[in-house]
């Protein structure tokens, strides 16, 4: 009988004699040329089934063979059998049943993996076409029809990682309220396995409950940020409390890859990956709270070092109050924000309160009479008759191209996250001369240095003076404890509300730069920033240094938090 290997099968059998007619005809050449596009010699096959690993996977086997690269590979593939190439499928819950009948192991040895189930038919996406046999038993075992569509294996590998979490439901609930100490960490780690399978290590129960622990305490802190940063001996994690960073706990540095494994399951990134740097996100929910966590993984020479950025979605201070602006810039800023059409400001370094300031004010805008519409990066906060887009470069939405797709929605009010580049600029001011109000962030130090960084970016001065109404600028302070008011100690000892540092929670200091006549012509002149600083005080303009010292006297904040922010 014949031999299979991949997808060809021939006949060994000897021709009788030379005058007889030939029982089989060896026509590897043919065979070759069936595969189209992809470029593979008679020879070539004649000898596949002689290299190891060809019956096990011969479509790795091929790639290697020929060396090609993978996606061009899979394309050229789909395109001669009539198959979709995807190259980033999404997992939906219908495809849940794939996760509950196929083996963990068996989908990874295969690379297959389900991302729906419809109409009785279930859509399997692999990264390994040349598995007929494979493909059989999963129609018998999921006993339904399959559809088939290709990509890369790390998509695939993807894929099954958070097909077979959401079956275990490990990431989306943090339910234990315990206390994270130097005893816990330690159990935690004597109960962890050693094994290499980084997807099995990222599941091990105490890996979970530690980094599930970290989480929860890092949020019972109030942090923004977690920071697990491998050191030559140590692992540090530490917490951004209040805009400061601070060392929380030393877990031992064997836990660092679990950790990063585990992390890197929750936000779908490819866990096998540890020499390119990464982004993901996921959420994840705390009793009623719902947690947006963004996750950034570089590689260094001691390790993965991680950063995740929390967003309490239940905890939204919008409002302007909350943020510490006076009664008297309120008014100001909300005469601006009421106009018909312009462009406002807020500018700042990044962490600075920007977006937070923008949104409390957009929460007064009469969003039933106004279409309110935003593109940002990401989307921080929520509000209802707002329509927000997220900025995803890898499908072409920049802000520049999403902002020119916005305009085309009869929008009133836009938002902009951003202005960091000449085509982003030069369309949110095109907007505000065309009957639109448009809010935007910008990267200064202070407020009148808008006007020369707009210029710098390319805006000419012309659409400067005849569309910027003013500028707000503001930076973070920490407040005073409410407790023990800055001391440090109540009732004889260390604060448990702020953990002895004298601050908990920040409040804005701003200041708001109103556009005149003056800084018009200044503008259109090109002056520098200094000149238009000068200006805009002999105008009335305030720095923010006078708004901070105001809630020092307030009892608000101190001198020392003032000089750390604004010296």
């Amino acid at each position: 009988m014949g031999k299979r290997n991949g997808l060809i099968k021939r006949s060994d059998a000897p021709v009788r004699d030379a005058d007889a007619a030939p029982v089989v005809v060896d026509s590897w050449d043919d065979a070759a040329r069936s595969f189209g596009a992809i470029r593979v010699s008679g020879e070539q096959l004649r000898a596949f089934a002689s290299i190891p690993g060809s019956d096990d996977e011969p479509w790795d086997v091929m790639l290697q063979t020929l060396a090609m690269d993978e996606t061009i590979a899979l394309k050229m593939l789909a395109h001669r059998t009539g198959l979709e190439f995807v190259a980033e499928p999404k997992l939906t819950e219908s495809a849940t049943r794939f996760y509950d009948l196929v083996e963990p192991d068996d989908a990874r040895t295969s690379s297959v993996a389900a991302i729906t189930y419809d109409h009785g038919a279930f859509t399997i996406v692999t990264s390994r076409p040349m598995q007929p046999s494979v493909l059989t038993m999963l129609e018998d075992t999921l006993d339904a029809p399959i559809k088939l569509v290709l990509s890369t294996r790390g998509a695939v590998a993807s894929l099954i990682n958070r097909g077979y979490e959401q079956r275990g439901d490990l990431v989306t609930e943090i339910v234990e309220d315990i206390p994270l100490d130097q005893s816990a960490i330690e159990s935690a780690a004597g109960s962890i396995g050693k094994t290499n399978d980084l997807l099995a290590q990222a599941r091990q129960t105490p890996v979970i409950r530690l980094v599930n622990m970290i989480l929860f305490e890092a949020l019972r802190r109030g942090a923004s940020d977690v920071h697990v940063h491998p050191m030559e001996e140590r692992l540090a994690i530490r917490l951004r409390i209040d805009g400061m960073l601070v060392d929380a706990f030393s877990p031992p540095l064997t836990l660092a890859a679990a950790i990063s494994s585990r992390l890197k399951v929750m936000t779908e990134l490819d866990i096998a990956n540890r020499h390119s740097p990464q982004d993901g996100q996921t959420t994840v929910r705390i009793g009623q709270k719902k947690i947006d966590i963004r996750l950034s993984v570089i590689p260094t020479i001691f390790g993965e070092r991680i950063v995740l950025r929390l967003l309490d979605q239940s905890n939204q201070e919008l409002d302007l109050d909350a943020v510490g602006m006076a009664k008297g810039m309120q008014s100001k800023l909300m005469d601006l924000v009421e106009r018909p059409n312009g462009i406002l400001l807020v500018t700042g370094p990044t962490g600075s309160g920007k977006t937070t300031t923008l949104y409390a004010a957009l929460g007064r805008v009469d969003r039933a009479s106004r279409n309110v519409m935003t593109i940002e990066d990401p989307v921080e906060y929520h509000l209802d008759g707002i329509s927000q887009m997220q900025v995803n470069p890898k499908r072409d939405v920049t802000f520049a191209t999403g902002l020119r797709s916005l305009l085309r929605q009869d929008p009133d009010v836009i938002l902009v996250g951003e202005i960091r580049d000449p085509e982003t600029a030069q369309l949110a001011i095109q907007a505000s001369l065309t009957g639109h109000f448009v809010l935007a962030t910008l990267h200064t130090n202070d407020a009148p240095s808008a006007i020369p960084r707009l210029l710098d970016i390319g805006v000419e001065p012309y659409l400067v003076t005849s569309s910027l109404l003013g500028v707000l600028a503001q930076r973070l302070m920490r407040r005073l404890c409410s407790t023990c008011h800055g001391s440090c100690t109540h009732e004889g000892s260390a604060c448990d509300t702020c953990m002895g540092t004298g601050y908990k929670g920040r409040l804005a200091a701003h200041e708001l730069m109103l556009m005149n006549d003056e800084l018009r012509q200044l503008t259109a002149q090109r002056a520098d920033g200094v000149t238009l600083y000068e200006a805009a005080v002999n105008s009335g303009f305030e720095p923010m240094k006078i708004d901070a010292m105001a809630k020092v006297k307030m009892g608000l904040t101190d001198e020392a938090e003032v000089f750390r922010v604004l010296h």
